[in-house]
């Protein structure tokens, strides 16, 4: 699950200069701050026969919205509850009507998520299984493999505790085996500059990317998945129910593809000038012998996280021993829908004791853990979602597009057009509004060209995490970015190549080729 671009995040970005990004920010956020009231009253003013009173309304609303979400003159969170409260003042729909998707299921699937990461987190269980990927005998002090470990480490603790504090656990880890390179180098007698060394651009892009990447493999991985999963259920109700289970099939296959695309791209433009990196493996048996042994705590996190994943994905097996339609399918759909399985796993923590008096996560630590601010981004864009499919918008912005289209355009080039927009819409702002922006768009004029919804919404989640090519695409970039080792140029040269070989070559044959063998659309 991934941070939104806080304030907090840029704070910790800060060490190494960059004013220049700071600059765009700042004239970023002033045009949206004049630019989105400008355009809502444009539109408020601007007959439009084709609509109702409520969706035009609304459509002046959404354009508000939808440019504070990409300038962010406001915090994210801020404009996704201006939106419905603008709806309510303005008329649109009632308190009651605005505000329900708030309390939509998805969302306490996600915040039972984040209660799981903070524990694994907190009892030091996310170092323990990244530690534990590093000192793999067959990893050694070879250049090559460790690069591959690293990206590996990422990649499975992304899946599921959030891509940022991924980044910045294993960004000191990464940092350090460069510098047990430079004093290498150095007791040679040859001084490098890591700042200028091709290995160390290599393997900082690699912990950036490789943490977006593992983001894809589950529903919680990262935002994007559950915003499209809800608007699916939102406004394709009569759509087959994706289980966590099905969305795992897809996302592996995805998350394999990505990693093994961005590993080759990364290894050749940023190959190692030495064969063994002399003192690595002590580095990490250091770190891991600082872990000491499985405390209870630890133990206590893997029990409530394996009754998580256990719930999450027997649907699937249920599915495929006694068929998608059988009554014990049904039967335990109904007494253990995701949300309610993240919530029995996060409701463990609470109940399992690490000694007398004190459970394995406290209250105040699982507060700390909850990205509220991502919780009120899903809650408002389900909302205006929502509203835009029941006020008839939705279907009005399907047909324009439609036309754009030139009528009747094939599936295949309908997913590509929302693919590569989610992704260049992403690479400039948050993935998770670029997401809540284009998404109900995407829905809703698949439904009206008479698509299934399901291929161009998983790809539309994918391809959101393909935001590879600038700092202020992910807070991973932004980290990396931070170290000094990554030139802005070389993070653009290699996030172009993996951006869109992923998008083309992965993206949209995965999501229209799986959707019919899994899903049957």
């Amino acid at each position: 699950m991934e941070d939104l671009k806080t304030e907090e995040m840029k704070q910790q970005v800060k060490p190494v200069a960059t004013n220049q990004d700071s600059s765009f920010d700042r004239k970023r956020h002033i045009v949206g701050a004049i630019l989105g009231p400008l355009c809502a009253f444009l539109v408020w003013i601007t007959p439009i026969e084709a609509l109702t009173p409520e969706a035009h309304h609304l459509l002046a609303i959404m354009s508000l919205v939808a440019i504070w979400w990409i300038c962010e003159p406001v915090p994210i969170p801020v404009t996704s509850l201006v939106g419905p409260t603008l709806c309510v003042i303005l008329g649109v729909v009632n308190m009651k009507t605005a505000f329900a998707a708030f309390a939509n299921p998805m969302i306490f699937l996600f915040m039972g998520g984040f209660i799981i990461a903070k524990a694994m987190m907190v009892n030091g269980l996310d170092k323990r299984i990244a530690y534990g990927i590093m000192s793999m005998k067959w990893v050694g002090d070879s250049p090559r493999r460790i690069f591959l470990a690293i990206g590996l480490a990422c990649m499975v603790c992304s899946g599921w505790i959030s891509n940022t504090a991924t980044a910045a656990m294993m960004f000191p880890i990464a940092l350090g085996l460069l510098e047990a390179i430079r004093e290498m180098m150095a007791a040679k007698g040859k001084i490098i500059d890591l700042a200028n060394y091709k290995y160390a651009t290599g393997l900082m892009l690699m912990t950036a990317y490789a943490c977006s990447i593992g983001g894809v493999l589950t529903p919680i991985g990262t935002p994007p998945n559950i915003i499209m999963l809800g608007f699916l259920n939102e406004l394709a109700p009569n759509e087959p129910h994706i289980t966590f289970f099905n969305w795992m099939v897809w996302g592996f296959v995805a998350m394999v593809c990505y990693f093994i695309i961005a590993y080759v791209a990364l290894s050749k433009m940023f190959p190692a000038d030495v064969k063994h990196i002399e003192g690595a493996q002590e580095f990490i048996s250091e770190k891991v012998n600082a872990l000491g042994k499985w405390t209870r705590a630890q133990k206590n996190t893997m029990i409530a996280f394996i009754a998580a994943v256990v719930l999450w994905v027997t649907p699937g097996i249920l599915s495929v021993i006694y068929g998608s339609d059988a009554e014990i399918l049904k039967t335990y759909n109904k007494y253990f829908p995701e949300a309610a399985a993240a919530m029995v796993g996060a409701l463990l923590l609470f109940f399992l004791p690490v000694k007398s008096g004190k459970m394995t996560l406290e209250w105040k630590e699982a507060v700390a853990g909850v990205e509220w601010g991502t919780l009120l981004l899903f809650g408002g864009g389900l909302a205006m979602g929502g509203l835009m499919y029941t006020t008839g918008l939705s279907e009005w912005i399907g047909d324009a597009i439609k036309t754009m289209m030139g009528g009747n355009p094939s599936e295949i080039v309908f997913v590509a057009i929302f693919c590569v927009a989610a992704l260049l819409l992403s690479e400039l702002t948050s993935h998770t509004a670029a997401t809540n922006l284009i998404g109900p768009i995407a829905v809703g004029t698949a439904i009206t060209m008479g698509f299934s919804p399901i291929p161009v919404a998983i790809g539309i989640a994918l391809s959101s995490s393909l935001g590879f090519m600038m700092p202020v695409s992910t807070p991973p970039n932004a980290i990396v970015y931070a170290s000094g080792y990554v030139p802005i140029t070389k993070m653009i040269k290699s996030g172009v190549i993996i951006d869109f070989i992923g998008i083309f070559f992965v993206t949209i044959p995965v999501v229209l080729l799986l959707a019919k063998l899994i899903m049957g659309v």
